[in-house]
């Protein structure tokens, strides 16, 4: 086989029905729109309209609050990590920062990430010394119970409260 012999299975893509042809075509003179009124224009976007009636987004009352400035970690489990020394994409000596994590394809770089959170799923089978903005409680005590060490580089909202 070669790649100019593959061809679609039959009935895979469907002949393009064109409309305005005539009224012999099936879908002549209006094209399927029915008779004039705006929804026969071109241009209408009528999502959310109800006809001058107050909408429902607009009935319904909002709830809570959404904090805009909300800063997002990118997420990193025990168990990659673990896989990912195992693997040889990241040393099994030495320290281990953010910038070796996302150069290794450990967690994703996203604008929207503003540093790396550790979190406590899978098992971390070996001693790292890692370096990351944020961690659970049982993320810290697992690399701790491996024998590596953790350092934050932001410190927790308890022991913030806690200094002030």
């Amino acid at each position: 086989m070669k790649l100019n012999e593959i061809r679609d299975n039959d009935g895979a893509r469907p002949k393009f029905k064109r409309i305005g042809r005539g009224i012999g075509s099936g879908k002549g003179k209006t094209s399927g729109r029915g008779v004039k009124g705006q929804k026969a224009r071109t241009g209408v976007s009528l999502n959310g309209f109800e006809g001058g009636q107050l909408p429902i987004y607009r009935r319904l009352p909002k709830r809570g609050f959404v904090n805009i400035f909300r800063k997002h970690y990118a997420p990193l489990n025990l168990g990659a990590l673990d896989k990912a020394i195992a693997d040889g994409r990241l040393p099994a000596e030495g320290a281990i920062d953010e910038a070796m994590l996302q150069a290794a394809g450990v967690v994703r770089s996203s604008p929207k990430y503003v540093g790396v959170r550790l979190l406590a799923t899978g098992e971390i089978t070996r001693a790292v010394t890692l370096t990351v903005s944020g961690a659970s409680a049982a993320a810290a005590a697992a690399i701790q119970a491996a024998g590596g060490s953790l350092t934050l580089l932001v410190t927790p909202a308890a022991d913030a409260e806690a200094a002030a």
